[in-house]
């Protein structure tokens, strides 16, 4: 992955792609992406 593609953009389309395809993944997608961010703010990672 390039160094200058931010990754929050990113999982925002492809979340918002999956989502329009599938209504029914919302739940999951936004707790999986909901944890990832709490993960990786509790490890102290400023890369998102």
């Amino acid at each position: 992955m390039p160094e200058d593609l931010p990754l929050a953009p990113l999982v925002s389309l492809i979340a918002g792609i999956l989502i329009f395809i599938t209504p029914r993944l919302l739940n999951y997608i936004v707790a999986i992406y909901l944890i990832v961010i709490g993960v990786i703010g509790l490890s102290g990672h400023r890369w998102v």
